[in-house]
C-alpha cells in the first residue's frame, strides 16, 4: 500500500510545482490596477496640423518566459511616421533703408525738388522711357539687345553716363548704375535686374512727375521749424531719421499705419519719453476691435492684461458689461505695462490732435517685412533704445541707462529738457540737396488723380487766455500854476501831491 501511495504523492507534488511555475509568468503579464490619474494640462493650440498618434503597441513579452509549446503574441507594427513638410522659406527681403547722410526733408527740399520736377517734365514731354520685358533677368557680364535697352533707360534718369550707354555689354559701369537706381527707389542695391527692379524701371515718367508734384503740394502746407536737432518720418519709405547739424545721425526702420488707418502727416515736438508705459485703448479701437473680439471670446481682455476702469477709477469686471452693445466706450480700457504691452517698453509723446505717437512694439519681427503698413496709425520704431538714447543724450543719458529703464517694471516718465521738432511727411518723390532724386511707392494712393488733399496735423491750439482786469488808472490833477508871489517870497503850498494821497 505504501509502495502505491508514494509515487502518487511524488506525481502530485510535481504537478503542483509545474502549475506554480506556469501561473507566475501569467500573473506577471496581468495589467496592474489603474493608479489615480494626474491632472492633465490643456494642450496648446497647434500652429500646424498635428500628425496622427501611432497605434498603441502590445506590451513586449520575453519568449524565454513563455511556457513550452506556447508562441509569443505578434506585436502590432507601427505605421511609418509621415515626414513633416518643410516650412517654406521666407521671401528674400527686397526693400532697404537708405544710408545717405542727407535728410529726406530739410530746408532745401522744396527748392531742389522743384528743380527735379522741371527735369522730369522734360523727360515726359520727350516721350518718357518705355518699358522693358518683365521676364528679364540681367546681371553683370551679359550682353545683347536687352542690355542695350537697359543702359539707355538708365542714362535717361542720369544713373548711367550717356557716353557709356552705347554698347550692349553689362559692364562694371552698368552694374554701378543699376545699384544707384536701386538705392534711389528704396531697393537693396544688388546690381541684379529682376522683378522688383524691373517694376520700378517700368513706372512711367508721367507717374514720376505726378509723385514730385503731389509731394510738393503736400509740403506747401508745412510750417515746420527746422532746428539743430529734429526728427523726420517719411511714411511711404517707412523710415525715421534723427537729424543733427543737417546730417542724418541715425536712420530707423519703422512700421506705419495700414491703408485703412493711415498715419497722418504731423508737425509737432517730441516732449516726453515714457518708459514701461500703460496703454489706454482709444475709443475707435474699442469699437472696431475690442468689442467684436469680446463677443467671440470673453477672455480677450484678461489675456491682454487689460483692466476696465469706471469714471471714478474703480476696476470693473468685464462680465458686468453688455458686449452686445457699445457700452464699453463709456469706460477706460487700460493695458498694464510689461513685455506684452502693445506699446512695447517705451512710448514717445508728441502732442497733436490725432493722438498719434512713436513707440516700441513687442512684435519686433515685423520690422523684417518689406511691406510695413501694419499699425493703426502710430509709428513703431526699430532699435528704439538707440533712438531714445539719441533723444536723451543732451540730458546725459547713456545707452545702458536707457536699456535699464526699458527693462524695469515701473513706469517712468522723462521729459525732454529741450523738445525735439518732429515731422511725419508723405514724400513719394523728392530731391536731396545734392540733386539725387528719390522715389517711393504711393502706399495710401494719395498721389492718384482726384485724391483729396491731406492736411497736416498739429498740436491743438492753446485756448485764449481770459482778459486780465486792469484797475482804472487814477487821474492825477494837473499841477497848480506857479504863483507869482510864491515864487518871489517862497510861499508854501498846503495841497498834498497825488503821490502822497495814494
Amino acid at each position: 500500500m505504501t509502495d502505491r501511495i508514494a509515487p502518487r504523492l511524488v506525481l502530485a507534488a510535481l504537478l503542483s510545482a509545474t502549475g506554480a511555475f506556469v501561473s507566475e509568468p501569467a500573473r506577471a503579464q496581468q495589467p496592474a490596477p489603474p493608479a489615480a490619474e494626474a491632472p492633465v494640462a490643456p494642450a496648446p493650440v497647434p500652429t500646424a496640423p498635428a500628425e496622427p498618434a501611432p497605434a498603441a503597441q502590445a506590451p513586449a513579452v520575453d519568449p524565454a518566459a513563455q511556457p513550452p509549446g506556447t508562441q509569443a503574441p505578434a506585436q502590432a507594427a507601427a505605421p511609418p511616421a509621415r515626414p513633416r513638410p518643410p516650412r517654406p522659406a521666407p521671401p528674400p527681403r527686397v526693400t532697404a533703408i537708405s544710408t545717405d547722410p542727407q535728410p529726406t526733408y530739410g530746408p532745401q527740399t522744396v527748392a531742389v525738388t522743384q528743380a527735379a520736377l522741371a527735369s522730369y517734365r522734360q523727360i515726359a514731354q520727350r516721350g518718357g522711357w518705355g518699358t522693358l520685358p518683365t521676364t528679364l533677368r540681367l546681371s553683370k557680364g551679359q550682353r545683347g539687345a536687352d542690355v542695350a535697352r537697359l543702359k539707355r533707360r538708365l542714362a535717361l534718369e542720369g544713373d548711367l553716363n550717356p557716353a557709356e550707354a552705347g554698347s550692349d555689354v553689362f559692364d562694371e559701369a552698368t552694374f554701378a548704375a543699376v545699384q544707384r537706381f536701386q538705392r534711389r527707389v528704396g531697393l537693396l542695391p544688388s546690381g541684379l535686374v529682376a522683378a522688383a527692379t524691373l517694376r520700378q524701371l517700368n513706372i512711367p515718367a508721367e507717374a514720376r512727375v505726378r509723385a514730385l508734384e503731389k509731394s510738393l503740394e503736400r509740403l506747401a502746407d508745412s510750417r515746420f521749424a527746422f532746428g539743430q536737432r529734429y526728427v523726420v518720418v517719411n511714411i511711404p519709405a517707412a523710415a525715421a531719421e534723427a537729424i543733427e547739424g543737417g546730417v542724418v545721425r541715425r536712420r530707423h526702420v519703422v512700421i506705419v499705419g495700414k491703408q485703412a488707418h493711415a498715419s497722418p502727416m504731423v508737425e509737432s515736438r517730441l516732449t516726453v519719453v515714457n518708459f514701461n508705459p500703460t496703454w489706454t485703448i482709444p475709443t475707435s479701437i474699442i469699437k472696431r476691435d475690442i468689442i467684436p473680439r469680446m463677443r467671440r471670446n470673453p477672455a480677450t481682455l484678461a489675456n491682454m492684461r487689460v483692466r476696465i476702469l469706471d469714471r471714478s477709477g474703480n476696476e470693473v469686471s468685464p462680465a458686468s458689461i453688455d458686449w452686445s452693445t457699445e457700452r464699453a466706450v463709456n469706460y477706460t480700457l487700460r493695458q498694464d505695462p510689461g513685455a506684452g504691452n502693445s506699446l512695447g517698453r517705451v512710448r514717445i509723446d508728441m502732442p497733436n490732435t490725432e493722438a498719434v505717437f512713436m513707440h516700441d512694439t513687442p512684435s519686433r519681427g515685423l520690422f523684417q517685412s518689406d511691406s510695413r503698413t501694419l499699425s493703426s496709425g502710430c509709428v513703431r520704431v526699430a532699435d528704439v533704445s538707440d533712438f531714445v538714447t539719441w533723444l536723451l543724450a543732451p540730458q546725459g543719458f547713456t545707452k545702458e541707462q536707457v536699456v535699464e529703464g526699458m527693462t524695469q517694471t515701473q513706469r517712468r516718465d522723462v521729459r525732454l529738457t529741450q523738445a525735439v521738432p518732429v515731422s511725419w511727411v508723405y514724400l513719394t518723390g523728392w530731391a536731396a540737396p545734392d540733386g539725387t532724386v528719390q522715389f517711393r511707392d504711393d502706399i495710401y494712393g494719395w498721389d492718384a488723380p482726384g485724391a483729396p488733399p491731406q492736411r497736416v496735423v498739429r498740436p491743438a491750439p492753446r485756448p485764449a487766455q481770459p482778459p486780465v482786469d486792469i484797475a482804472p488808472q487814477v487821474q492825477q490833477a494837473p499841477p497848480p500854476q506857479p504863483n507869482f508871489f510864491d515864487s518871489i517870497f517862497g510861499g508854501q503850498r498846503n495841497t498834498p501831491s497825488a503821490d502822497a494821497r495814494f
